[in-house]
C-alpha cells in the first residue's frame, strides 16, 4: 500500500509507522535501480534545497547533493560558518526565513531540538541528516543497504551494534528495527547502556512488530548468529 509522505518531515524515525519506512525504502530501491539503468526521472525540477551543515560530513554532503542534483534539484550548501543559525539569529527566525525561499531543508548540527525547530517553523520539509540524539537518514539507507545483501525479509534479520549503546546511532538502529520488527543485539558495556525510559520505549515499539532488541555486555553473545555485524568509530 502507498504511502503519503509529501510534504512530511524526516527528524527521527519516531515520527513513521513500519509501512511509511517500507515505503521510503522500496522508493529508494526503486530510485537507486532507475538511476543504474538510465531511466531516472527527474521530479524535482526547479526546486530548491538547502544544506545546513553545522558539523562537516563527506559522504551525508555528497549523499544529499548528488541525489537532489539526479533529480534535478538545485542545491545551497551553508557550511559551519555559511550561517547565523543559532547565532545572530535564532533558529526559529532561520526557519522562517529560508522556508520562504527554499523547498526543502536538510539539517546537519548537534541539538535535536533544532532541527525540531527548523521543522515547526520552516513550513517545508526538513531532513535531518544528523544530530546528537538521532540519524534517521542514515539508518535508512542502512536498512536498504541489508536489503540488498540477503533475500531476507527486514523482519526476518539478525543483526548486532557494537559501540556505545548510549549514542545517537546506536538509539536510531534500536528504533528502526524494533519499528521494522528486527532483531538486533547491541554489545557494550552495561555502563553504556541507554537508559531505562528508552529501553522501555523499545519495549513498547516490540510489543506491536515482534521486534527483539537487547543489550548484552558479553560482545560474543551479542554478535552471535548476528546477519549483520555494525560497529562503532574507532578512533
Amino acid at each position: 500500500m502507498a504511502s503519503n509522505l509529501r510534504g512530511k518531515s524526516i527528524l527521527a524515525l519516531d515520527d513513521f509507522a513500519p509501512a511509511e519506512i517500507q515505503f521510503l525504502l522500496d522508493l529508494a530501491k526503486d530510485l537507486k535501480a532507475a538511476k543504474r539503468g538510465g531511466f531516472e526521472e527527474p521530479k524535482l525540477h526547479g526546486k530548491n534545497i538547502a544544506l545546513i551543515f553545522e558539523k562537516d560530513s563527506t559522504r551525508t554532503r555528497s549523499g544529499f547533493e548528488v541525489a537532489a542534483h539526479d533529480q534535478g534539484a538545485h542545491v545551497t550548501y551553508m557550511g559551519p560558518s555559511g550561517s547565523h543559525i543559532g547565532q545572530s539569529e535564532t533558529v526559529k527566525d532561520t526557519a522562517r526565513v529560508l522556508g520562504r525561499m527554499f523547498d526543502a531543508i536538510e539539517f546537519r548540527g548537534f541539538a535535536q531540538s533544532d532541527v525540531v525547530t527548523l521543522g515547526k517553523y520552516a513550513g517545508v520539509p526538513v531532513y535531518n541528516g544528523l544530530t546528537e540524539d538521532s540519524h534517521p537518514t542514515q539508518i535508512l539507507a542502512d536498512f536498504m543497504t541489508m536489503r540488498e545483501h540477503t533475500h531476507k525479509h527486514l523482519s526476518d534479520i539478525r543483526f548486532a551494534f557494537m559501540g556505545d549503546g548510549r549514542n545517537n546511532m546506536a538509539k536510531s538502529l534500536a528504533v528502526g528495527a524494533a519499528k521494522m520488527g528486527m532483531a538486533l543485539s547491541i554489545g557494550a558495556p552495561s555502563s553504556l547502556h541507554p537508559g531505562d525510559n528508552f529501553i522501555e520505549h523499545l519495549a513498547t515499539i516490540s510489543q506491536t512488530t515482534g521486534a527483539k532488541v537487547i543489550f548484552e555486555t558479553n560482545p560474543r553473545k551479542a554478535v552471535a548468529d548476528a546477519d549483520f555485524i555494525y560497529t562503532d568509530v574507532w578512533l
